[in-house]
């Protein structure tokens, strides 16, 4: 940051300064760092009729490298031999990050898992009654029992071991507590993943679950979040905000059902309205979500947050005079985020119903067009009025020829 900047407005984002405000923040506990965890190739690729072969995979992981997140869950081994695959050549390009693998507590996936190389496992387990007795048909004892050897085995082949804990906030607390410390004493956790499998979690209960659980296990917290709600985010930042070190995300949100929480829009928060920066190269998430968007063949809708292809285009009157008047601050002023900090491109402006006198002139100017005031005021009009005739915004070559018809008028 340059002398001139705050913590809520820099060269590359102007947010609120409420959010830094000293009652606002007294109570956040967030760690010293934040790290990105990416599951895209593993949760995110579960989003129904998603599917990455070997070489996508690798196309993303290295994008994922350059993007500078920490670790990349690359897949299950169990899945198929093509996922297996694709996680040892992941493995053997050395990109940088850490490179996790999701397993059963299950013995054999948990070797599985080493064999590739991979640094560390996601090793997941049922934990709500219903789930373990209705959907696994198992009993609770088997269920507080097979992660046991499971966890000890994985630290005994080396591997980092991130207790995850599959449909948690559907349970008890308590019984989940206990099953925690029941791992924790008898098997073997690195980290401790919190896990909102459903998307079903307020932040409120968040905030209280990261509490509750940093009081009986005393392990680093992982935030694993499902965005059925919307939530994804904002449940994501309230356990960031409660001392969780690592952050589940995957690229434009990909996952199963309403996908898990995406990463770009949680990076970006945490950076801007928070102050704190998981160190990624930001410029680059536009590239990013561009290329999973394509591979995944899953479109981002185009006024999504920061890396749409609309985030940044206005056709709203008022906004486009904001946008002239200010001067040279005013991709700055006109959005909370500068579009070149995402990598995004440069603010379009857009000609339809809602335009004013400013778009016009804009547009003009951009395209060459001398017009005197008074056309300006008639090529408006009809602006409008075809806009409003095709339900949409006006092309350049439909704009050309309201010109044309209005100077013809003369």
């Amino acid at each position: 940051m340059s002398t001139k900047d705050t913590l809520w407005k820099t060269d590359n984002w102007f947010v609120s300064p409420w959010n830094y405000l000293a009652e606002v923040t007294k109570d956040f506990t967030p760690p010293e760092q934040v790290k990105i965890h990416d599951t895209t190739l593993r949760d995110g690729e579960q989003q129904a009729g998603l599917m990455f072969t070997k070489e996508e995979k690798l196309q993303i992981a290295e994008k994922l490298a350059e993007l500078g997140v920490h670790r990349i869950e690359a897949g299950t081994p169990a899945v198929s031999p093509e996922d297996e695959a694709a996680i040892r050549e992941i493995v053997k390009r050395k990109l940088g990050p850490q490179i996790f693998a999701l397993s059963r507590c299950i013995e054999d996936d948990i070797r599985r898992a080493a064999d590739c190389g991979v640094d560390g496992v996601t090793v997941e387990i049922p934990s709500s009654e219903h789930l373990i007795e209705l959907g696994y048909r198992w009993s609770l004892e088997k269920a507080m029992d097979m992660p046991i050897k499971a966890t000890k085995l994985a630290h005994e082949l080396g591997l980092y071991v991130a207790f995850f804990t599959v449909d948690a906030s559907r349970a008890q607390l308590e019984w989940v507590l206990r099953l925690l410390e029941h791992v924790a004493r008898e098997g073997h956790m690195d980290s401790l993943c919190l896990v909102d499998t459903f998307g079903c979690l307020t932040p409120e209960a968040v905030a209280y679950v990261v509490k509750r659980t940093r009081e009986r296990i005393h392990k680093p917290l992982e935030a694993h979040y499902h965005n059925d709600y919307g939530l994804g985010v904002a449940n994501t930042i309230k356990a960031v905000l409660g001392g969780a070190e690592v952050i589940h995300t995957t690229v434009n949100g990909l996952g199963e059902r309403s996908g898990n929480t995406p990463m770009e829009e949680t990076v970006l928060a945490l950076l801007t309205l928070y102050g704190i920066d998981t160190g990624i190269k930001y410029h680059k998430l536009r590239e990013l979500a561009k290329l999973v968007e394509r591979i995944a063949g899953v479109p981002m809708a185009p006024n999504r947050g920061f890396v749409g292809d609309q985030a940044f285009h206005v056709e709203s009157g008022i906004v486009v005079d904001w946008y002239r008047n200010i001067g040279e601050e005013a991709d700055i002023m006109a959005f909370p985020i500068h579009y070149s900090f995402v990598g995004n491109e440069e603010p379009e402006v857009i000609i339809g119903k809602k335009s004013g006198k400013g778009n016009i002139a804009v547009l003009a100017q951009r395209m060459g067009i001398d017009l005197s005031a008074e056309e300006v005021t008639e090529v408006t009009r009809r602006v409008k009025a075809k806009s409003y005739e095709k339900k949409g915004a006006i092309t350049e070559a439909e704009f050309r020829r309201i010109v044309e018809e209005v100077k013809k008028a003369k």
